[in-house]
């Protein structure tokens, strides 16, 4: 390992990177440690950077919602990262709204269909990717029917990518369903 000119810079970035793929492999489809999450509980607020809208989210695709990408912060805006979480979602599902807001985008981006809705105060989501079934400048209700999961990027027909941001920053989007969803072990397949 290379020494770095600012002393545990080069020690601290070797332990996010393992950390980083712990947590990939751990979480990959097919792992034996997937996490699931209970479509149904209460949704909880999140934390100091900012707080969730009044209404309660709820998850943009139907039981059971299984995380199988985990967001990553990338450490500088630039950075590589996985800046929202992977949902399994088979094409042609419905893709329900997480939460009240209006529609601000619902088109192509880079060859797949992304859905982005403002829930005021700073907070964005978006979903990608899906063939929307709202325009911008709709309104829409939590739980309302706005798109089908679509194929396209690195979801590709197995599953979404919900990204949340506030005021431009993204954020772990499970900040908004009540946190780290219980991990749950599944069989080994061989």
């Amino acid at each position: 390992m290379r020494l770095s000119p600012v002393p545990g810079t080069a020690i601290a970035a070797s332990v996010a990177g393992m950390l980083a793929v712990l947590v990939v492999v751990l979480a990959a489809p097919g792992s034996a440690a997937a996490s699931t999450v209970d479509a149904t509980a209460p949704i909880g607020r999140a934390d100091a950077i900012g707080e969730a809208p009044a209404d309660r989210w709820v998850w943009p695709v139907g039981p059971p919602v299984l995380v199988i990408e985990p967001f990553r912060a990338p450490p500088t805006p630039y950075s590589a990262g996985h800046r929202g979480i992977d949902l399994t979602a088979a094409p042609g599902g419905t893709v329900v709204a997480t939460a009240p807001g209006v529609v601000s985008f619902a088109g192509p981006v880079a060859g797949r269909g992304v859905l982005s809705i403002d829930h005021g105060d700073g907070v964005v989501s978006s979903i990608e990717p899906v063939d929307a079934a709202v325009a911008a400048g709709d309104a829409v209700r939590a739980g309302e029917p706005v798109a089908t999961v679509a194929t396209g990027g690195h979801c590709d027909g197995e599953c979404i990518h919900l990204g949340v941001r506030v005021h431009g920053e993204y954020v772990s989007p499970l900040r908004w369903f009540g946190g780290v969803p219980r991990a749950v072990l599944l069989p080994m397949t061989g």
